[in-house]
């Protein structure tokens, strides 16, 4: 507080307890769910480093489903993927988050040469709370996941009782009724 705001009579403290509110709401940890996936290289180590840079960059992951192998869709002259799907915490806003995925990506040498192709390290963001974003840059809940039993498999071993907020169905029901028949099998990666 200034000198002269003292000797006027005015109060910084309201200001100050407005500003601490915004802050703590601005700070509050959000649930998330994302999809890993790797198809290039020693795809286990791939996925266990992807999960380690996330707890590193204010994803705290909370739950890890099993890994899946699982054969490529769209895209089919590359080899298969190993999936996962991860349940995390985090007090990123979702373009924030997304920023953040691309730079762990780019930290792990993750190039998108060929969409849908091959790739060391992929992570999208499936769900965000109920949160609804339809922006160029960012889709959640993740446009395709309804139709991609590599994305449902692993969510439903975390998650089956997840709502899509559009769909109003959970991630058990929409793996039920996905037309999806692409192989996805559980793997020990050990």
């Amino acid at each position: 507080m200034e000198r002269g705001d003292a000797e006027k009579g005015i109060s910084l403290q309201p200001l100050l307890r407005s500003y601490e509110w915004i802050s703590r709401r601005d700070c509050v940890e959000h649930s998330v769910y994302l999809s890993l996936g790797s198809n290039l290289g020693d795809r286990i180590r791939n996925l266990e480093h992807a999960i380690s840079a996330l707890r590193e960059a204010s994803v705290d992951v909370q739950r890890i489903s099993s890994m899946y192998e699982t054969e490529p869709v769209d895209y089919l002259e590359q080899p298969w993927f190993l999936n996962l799907a991860v349940r995390a915490k985090t007090d990123l806003a979702p373009a924030a988050l997304l920023r953040t995925l691309r730079q762990v990506e780019a930290q792990l040498g993750s190039k998108k040469l060929i969409a849908k192709g091959p790739r060391l390290i992929d992570i999208d963001i499936l769900l965000y709370d109920d949160v609804v974003v339809d922006t160029p840059e960012l889709q959640i809940p993740h446009p395709r996941m309804h139709r991609r039993r590599f994305v449902l498999e692993p969510l439903a071993e975390i998650a089956p009782n997840a709502l899509h907020p559009l769909m109003g169905l959970s991630v058990s029901e929409m793996l039920a009724t996905t037309r999806d028949k692409s192989a996805v099998r559980r793997v020990d990666p050990r």
